[in-house]
């Protein structure tokens, strides 16, 4: 006997299976080093990162994102399921987390900002923070004009910075706390001016201020990228999948339709060419898209793109928004706590 409206149902049950059934968590690490300014929170240090691997070898079942985005096609079961993604390509992914990931045998992604790959300057973020937030001696005045703009700040006593003051203030947090000195303010100031500048314009800036500091250009090498070799060397073994994360790691939603193509693009086409077959995986730099942003990535031939939304992949999840957990730099003990909590929800 056929019953009126089973149809429909079926249809609820199962979209409400997908939206609460247990779900897999992305996590989003950038670096794994030691250093000792950190502002955005983007090292984990050896010692942690090894702790939290062996964690997760205990009580997760971690997979590559390729495998992770095939349970997805395939609504194939994704509790305690766990993959590990690192973005923008700096050079200790290769030197310190890739020997952990290859002693605890886990896989993970790293997404490589290809226009960074071999370049002689630092992440434009750091090269902001070696002027600002190391110690030294700066000109008490700052002029910049900025797309016609002008601006002007003032440092006053900050603009002699010493080893004391930079020692008070060297775990302070951009993300979770204010400003303690005017230097710290022109910072983040000047972090929200570069922020969505065209990658060209941004260098201009940032060599004019190079020339107010009378600083040098330089990379240091706890900062350095990778290089294209090192790319190539990040793959082998077949342990870690190398992504894309754009050629200059703008702010994608803020450009126009033909520089975001550009961008997602070459990016592709550039670690093709180095390592000598397609990259699939695709992470949005900064978490930062708009609906064109999605649509480019998807008709560019990745199969799938991570986000930074802090929630967990379910069955229904989009594959070209994939959430990610952002992860901090825990001890073991601190991680398993929220790994638990993460599997609880």
């Amino acid at each position: 006997m056929r019953v009126r409206g089973m149809g429909k149902l079926r249809r609820v049950v199962r979209r409400l299976r997908n939206t609460f059934a247990p779900g897999a968590f992305i996590l989003l690490y950038h670096r794994v080093a030691e250093v000792d300014l950190d502002p955005w929170s983007l090292s984990v240090t050896p010692q942690h990162f090894a702790e939290h691997l062996e964690v997760l070898r205990k009580y997760a079942r971690p997979l590559g994102l390729q495998q992770l985005n095939r349970h997805l096609e395939e609504g194939k079961r994704l509790h305690r399921r766990i993959a590990i993604t690192f973005d923008d390509g700096y050079a200790d992914n290769l030197h310190n987390a890739k020997p952990l990931l290859e002693r605890y045998d886990i896989p993970a992604t790293v997404f490589v900002a290809s226009g960074y790959v071999g370049y002689e300057h630092e992440f434009w973020w750091d090269e902001l923070e070696r002027l600002f937030l190391q110690p030294g001696r700066l000109p008490e005045t700052l002029r910049l004009n900025i797309d016609g703009s002008n601006y002007q700040w003032q440092l006053g006593e900050a603009a002699v910075y010493s080893e004391d003051a930079y020692q008070r203030h060297r775990r302070w947090g951009a993300d979770r706390q204010e400003p303690p000195t005017p230097r710290h303010s022109l910072y983040c100031a000047l972090w929200q001016l570069l922020g969505p500048m065209l990658a060209s314009d941004r260098r201009q800036v940032l060599d004019r201020l190079l020339e107010w500091a009378g600083a040098a250009p330089e990379s240091r090498p706890t900062h350095r990228s990778l290089t294209e070799a090192q790319v190539l060397a990040l793959e082998q073994g077949e342990l870690i999948e190398v992504g894309c994360h754009t050629v200059t790691h703008p702010f994608l939603s803020t450009l126009p339709v033909n520089l975001q193509e550009q961008e997602i693009k070459q990016s592709k086409a550039r670690l093709e060419e180095i390592l000598g077959h397609q990259v699939l995986s695709f992470a949005y730099p900064s978490g930062n898209y708009s609906a064109v942003t999605i649509d480019v990535v998807r008709n560019a031939g990745f199969t799938c793109a991570c986000s930074t939304i802090q929630a967990s992949v379910r069955r229904n999840s989009d594959r070209f928004l994939l959430p990610r957990v952002e992860v901090q730099n825990w001890d073991g003990d601190e991680f398993a706590k929220r790994l638990s909590r993460w599997f609880d929800v």
